[in-house]
């Protein structure tokens, strides 16, 4: 018996490896963007031995080294921010603020903060922090 045997390049390539390939990463990329709530700015948290993990919110005010503060991306003066956050506010009551604090940051500011989302209607506050080692 004799087998047909040549060195001729394949003509036709095979794309179901590579479509599995496609799809596992785009199923683990899926699956990891769900835990990671990022505001896109940029803040140096302080560091607690005893970090909690913090539930996923829409209200989350972040206050940079410069003593600016953003209501998610959109960067708000501390007149706004009361009516942003009640405007923002769909959970009713029991809604939880995540305050994203530079490590920089005045104190006054973040008082200034829990302040006026006191005054629109938020009782819940998380100072969120990074864990550190000690």
């Amino acid at each position: 018996m004799k087998f047909d045997m040549s060195n001729k390049p394949i003509k036709m390539f095979s794309f179901s490896s590579m479509t599995d390939i496609v799809m596992l990463l785009l199923i683990f990329f899926l699956l990891t963007s769900q835990f990671v709530v990022t505001t896109g700015v940029k803040v140096k948290l302080p560091g607690a031995k005893n970090n909690e993990q913090t539930s996923p919110s829409k209200l989350v005010v972040s206050i940079d080294s410069y003593n600016k503060i953003y209501l998610g991306r959109k960067e708000i003066g501390v007149e706004g921010l009361a009516g942003a956050i009640a405007e923002k506010n769909t959970k009713g009551v029991n809604a939880n603020l995540i305050i994203r604090a530079d490590k920089a940051a005045n104190i006054e500011t973040v008082i200034k903060v829990i302040d006026a989302a006191k005054s629109a209607g938020i009782e819940r506050f998380t100072i969120e922090t990074k864990k550190e080692s000690y």
